[in-house]
């Protein structure tokens, strides 16, 4: 049997969640051929396991990374910790667009970000292949798109002639290799779609075994409810349903986990596919915006702006911060307050001296009200991002035992170099999956190794329908990872993230090896992925 490389002598774990066993891999073209302890008698470039644990390569459901990895296809973040597959589409997908859609996301846009110059996503996806990305990449399709699509930023449901167009443009991105709808109810304009237009894009999804997956309308005071809804929307659609980075926020909300479980489990116990995903880290990270209410950001950014210009406006938007409400998700409050908001501003913006700062003291320093302070700084910088201290190490932990949650980092990917380093990020976005096998694990026995790695492989891509991918086995895509098991560990932390993890030693994607004894090799061989049938 010829070979083109042989993983040698490690322990291998298989994806399956059963025992491991020391073997060698041999790897033909991108297919692994064999597994046993005598695969590896070949004349074959070898990559040493001896001591290390060989895994599928790691999937990482949740991943912001298709911009990063096309400006920077080699991805080194996740490199450094075996992520093999980036899953795209929270909300927002690279296509499909319209000039409308395109030129209200391109207004949101750092410098450096490249024009939005697809039209589907499948061609997104294909250009990042051409261009070379060390991780497949697949994605969901953005429901924030298809509302954009079909009714712009308006606070309302698709009309009859909207919805239908948009459930065509969905049906084509299914049939060409979409996993599915993404949605995230929290933020405008896909907060506004009612739950009845949500089931009637599910069911297109349905038709092509896709999933729905969501973040859901709310993860805080109404985190019952948001569950309750993602669970209805997948019956009446007939359509797997799993939840985006399933917590609860807020110390009140914190009890609700133990219900939200029982519901999920309920519901599969029912024959219902209903699954979640996490990452292990107590502060969410998205816009310093997304603290104002949603009905203030209807009809864009430029109505947002002006309603802060107006006097009576701002004070309400100042009264609306402030107060829990029963029509949106309010993460300021949830955060604890000021003092649990840390802010991420632009290096080169005008609120530069805060970034690792709290609100609270940025308020302090600048002698105002700390909401007001929120608003002064959305103004002089309206993608201003900031981290919310918003969970419970224990809730957490709850969450991640059970058999049908999975891990993504939620966040983009990054290099440890200029000018990368100037970017402002959550640990998350270096550590999630090293963090999972090294704190999770190892340090802290919450789950086996084995039932670790299939959380972080075969799962995943069973779940997303991505045929011959996260298991290892004759005939499967050779995307591997061999890691230390004894010192595999993540090394950020908020205030400093960008730091690679360490203890993964080789990652091999489609047959070629993208790290070799903890380097990279530069070899780019990441593929666009379709979802398959099952």
């Amino acid at each position: 049997m010829a070979a083109s490389l042989v993983i040698r002598g490690g322990m291998v774990h298989d994806g399956s969640g059963g025992p491991a066993r020391v073997a060698d891999v041999l790897v033909e073209g991108d297919r692994i051929v064999a597994i046993g302890p005598e695969a590896g008698a070949h004349e074959a470039p070898v990559l040493d396991a001896t001591g290390l644990v060989v895994a599928p390569g790691f999937v990482n459901v949740l991943s912001h990374a298709y911009f990063t990895l096309e400006e920077d296809g080699r991805g080194l973040s996740d490199l450094y910790q075996g992520v093999t597959t980036q899953i795209f589409g929270e909300g927002v997908s690279i296509g499909p667009f319209t000039p409308a859609i395109r030129a209200e996301l391109e207004a949101s846009f750092g410098p450096g970000t490249p024009p939005l110059v697809w039209e589907r996503l499948s061609e997104f996806l294909a250009h990042l292949e051409r261009k070379g990305v060390v991780q497949n990449v697949a994605s969901f399709v953005g429901a924030h798109n298809l509302r954009m699509i079909g009714a712009g930023s308006e606070d309302r449901p698709m009309s009859a002639t909207e919805l239908s167009l948009v459930r065509g443009v969905l049906d084509e991105e299914m049939a060409d290799g979409a996993l599915g709808l993404g949605s995230a109810l929290i933020y405008p304009p896909g907060c506004f779609a009612p739950t009845d237009e949500l089931v009637a894009l599910g069911e297109v999804v349905a038709r092509h075994d896709g999933m729905y997956i969501s973040h859901l309308r709310s993860e805080g005071d109404h985190f019952l409810e948001a569950v309750a809804e993602l669970i209805e929307i997948g019956r009446r659609a007939g359509v797997r349903a799993e939840i985006y980075h399933l917590k609860a926020a807020g110390r009140d909300n914190w009890r609700k986990m133990a219900q939200v479980i029982e519901h999920v489990e309920a519901a599969r116990a029912a024959g219902q596919p209903v699954t979640a995903d996490v990452y292990p880290y107590l502060a969410g990270q998205t816009q310093l915006a997304a603290s104002i209410p949603p009905h203030f950001h209807e009809g864009g950014h430029e109505a947002l702006t002006a309603r802060l210009a107006d006097p009576a406006e701002r004070a309400r938007i100042r009264a609306a911060v402030r107060s829990p409400s029963e029509r949106w998700e309010n993460i300021y409050l949830a955060s604890g307050g000021a003092d649990g908001v840390m802010l991420l501003p632009d290096p080169k913006g005008l609120a530069a001296r805060y970034r690792g700062r709290s609100l609270l003291e940025a308020a302090k320093e600048r002698g105002t009200d700390p909401v007001e302070t929120l608003l002064q700084l959305v103004e002089q910088e309206p993608g201003l991002h900031a981290m919310y201290f918003m969970m419970d190490e224990d809730v957490l932990r709850t969450a991640l035992r059970r058999p049908w949650v999975s891990v993504g980092s939620d966040a983009e990917t990054f290099a440890a170099e200029p000018p990368y380093t100037d970017a402002p990020t959550h640990p998350r976005a270096y550590g999630t999956f090293a963090r999972i096998l090294g704190r999770y694990v190892r340090e802290q026995g919450v789950l086996p190794l084995a039932e670790a790695i299939r959380r972080m492989t075969s799962l995943p891509a069973t779940n997303l329908g991505l045929r011959d991918r996260g298991l290892l086995k004759a005939g499967a895509y050779a995307d591997i990872v061999a890691f230390d098991p004894t010192t595999i560990g993540d090394l950020a932390t908020y205030e400093s993230p960008h730091q690679y993890a360490r203890g993964v030693r080789h990652v091999v994607v489609n047959g070629q090896p993208a790290l070799a004894d903890g380097q990279p090799t530069g070899r780019l061989a990441g593929r666009a992925l379709k979802r398959e049938r099952s």
